[in-house]
């Protein structure tokens, strides 16, 4: 009695499986498989909540706001290269070997600062052999003068023939020729000599200087003859900024330039690469004549004042040309425009808290904020934020928001 098991149980567990399985193994496994089967069918709806169970689901909250209105103006915005105003190639006019660069490179020069000396003792031989060309000239033409007025005399009081009048009145305009010659070749050897000194012709920033003291300099008066190259130097203020416009910009530019009585179109603003806001204004002073035919755009540029001397030839910046005064307009946060292919819309809430999608037309931005041309009105419910959880036709639980825009119109 104290073994569970009796004898003839114990043969039974013990004994060999059938190789082939029984009426009872197949009813096991049937009942197996139908259990499995109800499991499959019934799990859906066990997992599924009730309709009580749905209707607790709240809708998600989303944060809603009327566009804000200002007044904002029409405005153009391109990029831009700066540009001197004046640059110059500093070449010798007289040749010779260089003695001294009075500069240091990359320094602010003042008109008028020496920069380079060519040794001038050539010069000022030539110089010297000049004055006493004219000083000898002077004398004969001195000489030629009393002659003359002597002749004149006799020839009056009848002691000298006209024919010595006239040969000594032909001395003396021969004598005046050579002495304005001489005086030709003092100016001449006198510039030469004032081309050994090379100033700086305007005030702006020299670059590297090109030759070295000792190098003889190959000069000349003439454009074409070969010269060497001294250095160059360019005016920083103030300094222009090249844009190029497309043609249909162009065309808004002219149309309201046109419609304009005051200069509005022709003030620019002006950000530099590493700035947010458009703290430098310009003035628009020139548009080229005629559209490029290969790129549709046409050139324009303005000039821009430059006192702290930040602006340099060949930096680029943002310009903004304002082409019409400001009137009211609608503005909403830029991540609350989608892209709907190549339009955009805006999601709206209603009364009955469907969000509601509008399609509108936009502009450019304002401080963070998207210019809406058309499509909303004023006492539209923007959704602000919240936005992944908001899908057109599905209700949703608005709350109030705001949204700001910067006084500080000099940062858009």
């Amino acid at each position: 009695m104290d073994n569970i098991f009796t004898e003839v149980e114990v043969r039974k567990l013990s004994a060999p499986r059938p190789s082939k399985p029984g009426v009872k193994a197949w009813a096991g496994s049937l009942v197996a498989l139908g259990l499995i089967a109800a499991g499959v069918i019934a799990g859906p709806r066990l997992l599924a909540p009730s309709a009580d169970q749905a209707a607790i689901v709240a809708p998600p909250v989303v944060t809603v706001s009327a566009p804000i209105q200002q007044d904002v103006d029409t405005r153009l915005q391109f990029l831009g290269q700066f540009s001197a105003v004046d640059q110059v190639e500093l070449r010798a006019q007289v040749g010779g070997t260089l003695t001294q660069i009075g500069f240091k490179d990359g320094d602010v020069v003042h008109k008028g600062d020496l920069l380079f000396t060519i040794d001038p003792t050539p010069y000022q031989i030539k110089l010297s052999e000049a004055t006493a060309q004219l000083e000898s000239a002077r004398a004969r033409l001195d000489f030629a003068n009393r002659e003359a007025f002597r002749a004149d005399t006799m020839k009056q009081t009848g002691y000298g023939s006209v024919e010595t009048a006239d040969q000594r009145a032909a001395d003396r305009r021969a004598a005046q020729a050579a002495g304005d010659n001489a005086e030709a070749l003092v100016r001449d050897a006198q510039f030469d000599l004032d081309h050994t000194r090379i100033t700086a012709p305007f005030t702006g920033r020299i670059g590297t200087h090109l030759v070295s003291v000792g190098n003889l300099i190959a000069g000349s008066r003439a454009a074409s003859s070969p010269t060497t190259l001294l250095a160059t130097l360019v005016s920083i203020d103030p300094i222009y900024l090249n844009f190029d416009m497309s043609e249909a910009d162009y065309m808004k530019f002219q149309r309201e330039r046109q419609s304009q009585t005051g200069p509005l179109a022709d003030k620019v603003k002006v950000a530099l690469i590493d700035e947010t806001g458009f703290s430098r204004q310009g003035t628009l002073d020139f548009v080229d004549n005629t559209l490029d035919r290969s790129s549709g755009t046409i050139h324009a540029r303005a000039t821009i004042p430059n006192s702290d001397l930040l602006l340099t030839p060949g930096g680029f910046a943002r310009v903004r040309l304002a082409v019409a005064p400001p009137v009211p307009a609608l503005l909403v946060p830029d991540a609350s425009v989608l892209p709907d292919q190549s339009e955009h819309i805006v999601l709206t809430v209603g009364a009955d808290n469907v969000v509601t999608p509008k399609r509108v037309q936009v502009g450019d931005l304002r401080d963070g904020l998207r210019l809406i041309r058309a499509g909303l009105t004023p006492s539209d419910q923007v959704i602000i934020g919240g936005l992944p959880a908001a899908r057109p036709g599905s209700k949703v639980s608005p709350e109030t928001g705001a949204i700001h825009f910067a006084a500080d119109q000099s940062r858009n």
